[in-house]
């Protein structure tokens, strides 16, 4: 599977993901090199079938091939969001490093519980990017 970059997989059926990855493109700063792929697609599917672990995983997922710099990147959960906040930058850092100073066990509990409640927060589940966006979603 070939990468453009950091992709954040995401539920695709669900109104409070789709939202999500709206918020994220709002308050992203220039770098915009996160790109998004539906964890019902075939890029989740290849990554799935090279990682088998992830097989039943229905989470947000931050992944980033290895390149020479760096070693393959791979986070669910939390973990995941952590990262998203991350990648906004700014003050957003700050409130990641908060939340990753809670331990992990924590983190994904709540993390648990509002993905278990997710399509009761947030009904419906089309996400049309902005033209702006399109080359930025993969699948």
């Amino acid at each position: 599977m070939q990468s453009p970059g950091a992709i954040l997989f995401y539920d695709g059926t669900c109104g409070f993901c789709s939202r999500s990855v709206q918020f994220l493109l709002r308050h992203e700063g220039s770098d915009h090199s996160l790109h998004f792929a539906a964890l019902q697609g075939p890029t989740a599917a290849a990554l799935r079938q090279r990682r088998p672990e992830l097989a039943n995983l229905d989470s947000m997922v931050w992944y980033e091939a290895a390149t020479s710099d760096h070693r393959e990147l791979l986070f669910v959960r939390s973990a995941a969001g952590i990262a998203a906040m991350a990648y906004l930058g700014r003050a957003w850092c700050l409130l990641a490093a908060m939340v990753y100073a809670v331990p992990r066990p924590i983190r994904d509990a709540v993390y648990n519980a509002v993905a278990r409640n997710r399509q009761r927060l947030s009904p419906g589940n089309c996400l049309v990017p902005a033209p702006e966006h399109r080359s930025r979603f993969i699948d």
